[in-house]
């Protein structure tokens, strides 16, 4: 494992991130660590549109979708005559 040393970090940056680990109940390095890991593995494009539908896939995993009550389907409305006959 590397590391890294940010000098010159605003105080109030600071702060907040430190708030925001204790949110998360994570120490500061780790909070930073979860930070550059989210936002670098959004900017990766995937290769195919394989990775997208596992995502996919996965975050709807469990729902039971198959079990849901869809609404009956009403009739559409008449075609307008125009008046024609």
């Amino acid at each position: 494992m590397s590391s890294i040393t940010i000098r010159n970090l605003d105080d109030k940056l600071k702060a907040s991130l430190r708030l925001r680990a204790a949110r998360h109940g994570l120490s500061m390095e780790q909070e930073v660590r979860n930070i550059l890991h989210n936002i670098l593995a959004a900017d990766e494009c995937p290769a195919n549109g394989l990775e997208f539908a596992l995502r996919i896939n996965q975050r709807f995993k469990g729902l039971a979708a198959d079990e849901l009550v869809l609404p009956t389907r009403t009739p559409t409305r008449p075609v307008p005559n125009f008046g024609k006959t």
